[in-house]
């Protein structure tokens, strides 16, 4: 049997081939990893559907897979293997009885349109009469210009309702902006370029996961207006508790780091100002308020930035924090991180100050709202209580998104943030250490 490839999950139906764990000759399980495929900025493990020994390897590393096509032939035992003895033998040429002539085949049926081509109509009802809906139903088709004969009523004998009143309008929509966007011509490619007459060079080819993040940030860029804010916060104090508890969560196997910190005082900015743990429904024109808060972490791996998800911060303590950074960077290193991981997310962090980076600039990770950059603490003078002292601060960047969030209100969330990162406790940071 060949064994193709599944779909992966939800508008994920390609991917490249990052390793082959199996060889021709290996006798494998039903659900043993066969291949593993990149697919956006994870790696997902593809299974053997059956068990029996691999007579054939169809792809190599490096791969470009779609949904559907042969991975492995898969020479089966059992059932299927009986099924495909009692299979009859194809009859040879020029044995017996003479091949009767082809007939020749049916005239062929119109192709169906493509889904971008869907002819929205439905056929009129059986008895020729218009299909039943409320005289409040066919009153607003009129005002619209709808004819009811080319909507499915979802009720029983068809009847029309608002709901299919209303995904017929979705779907006329969507269909529009599916033609809008097909009328746009598209960019010509740039031209390339060779380097090679100034100097040497070295050409390496884009790996997937870069195309991806390349792909991403300029779509980011080009759809969300971005304002940026910047503030300096004064992390003194933060920095004694870090040290003081960091051996308390070493011996519980955590790291107590900067990230947890930023992890608690973001979520509560998020929560006092929801906008910005909102995300924009463009389709629908709607702001979607959400009631959890899921942050996600920007980590730096060899093959680029991946962001995954950390869920419901709000609800955890800095122990169980801390615990979420470890596991979901070294799942990020090793590219072991699911697309589910990757999604969810209501806001993000990019924590640069662990390489040295400053203040800069992070780009929104659409759909979300906001996005919080941190830079390195650095030792500067401060006046304070009209004498000068020596505070650790951290230049902070907050990323929003200008189409939802207005100058004052990000003005008021970084002032609420930076009180945050000033308010930790000695109780906060020990909750969950005795348990």
């Amino acid at each position: 049997m060949d064994i193709k490839l599944p779909k992966l999950g939800e508008g994920a139906d390609s991917g490249s081939v990052v390793s082959v764990l199996v060889k021709e000759g290996d006798r494998v399980k039903k659900g043993q990893t066969v291949i593993e495929l990149e697919n956006e900025k994870a790696v997902a493990p593809i299974p053997s559907p059956a068990e029996g020994i691999v007579a054939g390897i169809r792809v190599k590393e490096g791969d470009k897979l779609s949904v559907g096509q042969v991975i492995l032939a898969l020479r089966v035992e059992g059932e299927a293997a009986g099924a495909a003895q009692n299979k009859p033998a194809p009859r040879e040429k020029n044995a017996g009885t003479p091949t009767p002539p082809p007939v020749p085949p049916p005239a062929a049926a119109p192709a169906p349109a493509a889904a971008s081509e869907e002819v929205i109509t439905e056929p009129e009802t059986e008895s020729g009469l218009p299909p039943a809906a409320s005289p409040a139903i066919r009153r607003l088709a009129r005002e619209l210009g709808l004819d009811l004969r080319h909507i499915r009523g979802s009720e029983p004998g068809g009847r029309i309702v608002m709901a299919d009143l209303r995904s017929y309008l979705q779907r006329l929509a969507a269909r529009a902006r599916t033609t809008a966007a097909a009328a746009v011509p598209a960019r010509p490619m740039p031209p390339s370029i060779d380097f090679s007459q100034w100097g040497p060079v070295v050409k390496k080819p884009m790996t997937a996961l870069r195309k991806t993040i390349a792909q991403r940030m300029t779509e980011n860029w080009n759809t969300v207006p971005h304002v940026h804010q910047f503030d300096e916060v004064d992390i003194s104090a933060l920095n004694d508790l870090r040290q003081k508890f960091a051996p308390a969560y070493e011996e519980k196997g955590a790291r107590l780091t900067l990230t947890s910190f930023a992890l608690v005082a973001l979520a509560k900015a998020l929560k006092k100002h929801p906008i910005f743990n909102a995300s924009l429904d463009e389709a629908e024109e709607a702001i979607v308020f959400k009631q959890y808060v899921n942050i996600g972490l920007a980590v730096d791996t060899e093959g680029g930035l991946i962001v995954p998800v950390i869920r419901h911060v709000d609800q955890k303590s800095m122990l169980e924090l801390s615990n979420d950074v470890m596991q979901v960077a070294r799942k990020a290193r090793e590219r072991k991180v699911s697309l589910d991981d990757l999604k969810g997310g209501t806001c993000t962090i990019s924590n640069q100050g662990g390489i040295g980076g400053g203040a800069f600039t992070p780009i929104i990770n659409k759909p979300e709202a906001a996005i919080l950059g941190l830079g390195r603490g650095v030792v500067k003078p401060v006046v304070r209580a009209g004498k000068i002292e020596p505070r650790l601060l951290m230049p902070i960047c907050v990323g929003y998104d200008h189409r939802l969030i207005d100058g004052g209100s990000a003005a008021r969330f970084v002032v609420d943030l930076v009180e945050a990162f000033g308010a930790f406790t000695e109780a906060e940071v020990k909750n969950g250490l005795t348990n």
